[in-house]
């Protein structure tokens, strides 16, 4: 087995989510001026970049805040205007690869617009978040953004602390999960056309790699570093999501449709023909993430999937492994990137009812 076949292997997670290899773009370096892991200030673009437009209905700002391991992490705050009061919360990451002016905004902007304060931010070490180096992600540190971004919205004084939800979309509804089962603050969980990162990356798509071709790509990745020791950075793959040339998964190209395009596309985004680093997976391959999803209980987990996506057998499992309460939400004639962006097919009424009813204690949307 070539090289290539073994870290497409190893980086069918990523490659999931991008279409393509890894190769980190001077544009996005450019634009978004790294903070250090120390916390160093970072530089944060004022303009409206959004692939959405700007709601006249909600206040925002940008904020930054800090997670455990010292990363200054860049957000969206988004507030619903005229609100009074201790206000019920909502913190959105996502996509895995994505940047917070992409779906995660998305989510977080129509949240807000039905009366929530929200919070989309970028991982670490993406977009204008801090890290070093840069494109690099871990189940551990990006679950960790989560609930530092808990810390931080919790902190605001218009915010009933007592009534946080999460949303984690595609890989970063895994995240949430995980996040979720430890961190007890957090009152109410969505993921929305989720992907478990760990398993697909150690596992391949339908759990199809075999223990051989598994072996062969750790030893790959491990020897990688020494590469990237003597080098003094890491390398990375060739670039997402460039335009397909024939022959590809319909998913793969659906991915490009988003990222690829002037509906997705984001200069600082990983999927936007940027990458991760190769080695990004070793730290993916022995974690797997959803081994505590039952201690999601007894607070409501709400899994939420397209019919016709893909990724579908995550959501399906996922759901079978977690305790009630809990529901599974199949959104007919929906692909996984549907979900991303199509305001037509994410059941926002139904997730404005779920967090009504759990976070404030009311029904209907």
């Amino acid at each position: 087995m070539n090289n290539l076949i073994s870290r497409r292997l190893a980086l069918q997670g990523a490659i999931s989510l991008s279409a393509g290899g890894l190769a980190m773009s001077s544009v996005a370096v450019a634009q978004t001026p790294a903070a250090s892991s120390k916390g160093a200030a970072l530089q944060l673009t004022r303009k409206w970049d959004k692939t959405f437009p700007q709601s006249a209905r909600v206040t925002h700002r940008k904020v930054t805040f800090t997670n455990r391991y010292g990363i200054t992490l860049a957000g969206d705050l988004y507030q619903p205007k005229g609100a009074s009061g201790k206000q019920a919360a909502l913190v959105v990451g996502g996509p895995f690869g994505a940047v917070k002016e992409q779906s995660s905004g998305l989510y977080a902007q129509t949240m807000a617009e039905r009366g929530f304060v929200t919070l989309a931010f970028d991982g670490s070490y993406t977009g204008e978040s801090g890290g070093e180096p840069r494109n690099v992600a871990s189940p551990d540190i990006n679950s960790e953004d989560l609930m530092a971004a808990v810390d931080f919205i919790g902190l605001q004084p218009y915010v009933d602390r007592e009534r946080i939800g999460v949303i984690g979309i595609c890989g970063w509804g895994g995240f949430a999960l995980n996040a979720v089962a430890a961190d007890k603050r957090v009152k109410a969980v969505v993921a929305s056309t989720m992907y478990d990162m760990t398993r697909v990356m150690s596992k391949g798509y339908n759990d199809s790699v075999t223990p051989e071709q598994r072996a062969q790509t750790l030893e790959q990745l491990s020897r990688q570093r020494w590469e990237d020791a003597a080098k003094g950075k890491p390398a990375y793959q060739p670039a997402y999501n460039t335009p397909p040339k024939g022959g590809e998964p319909q998913f793969m190209v659906d991915y490009h449709d988003y990222y690829g395009t002037p509906r997705g596309h984001h200069p600082r985004a990983v999927n936007s023909g940027n990458a991760w680093t190769i080695t990004t997976p070793l730290s993916f391959m022995n974690m797997p993430i959803l081994t505590y999803i039952k201690e999601i209980s007894p607070r409501p987990l709400l899994i939420v999937h397209g019919e016709r996506a893909h990724s579908r057998y995550f959501a399906e499992t996922a759901y079978a492994a977690a305790a009630e309460p809990k529901e599974l939400v199949i959104v007919n004639d929906a692909s996984h990137v549907d979900l991303y962006d199509k305001v037509d097919k994410i059941p926002f009424d139904k997730l404005t009812a779920f967090f009504k009813q759990h976070l404030l204690g009311t029904l209907g949307a």
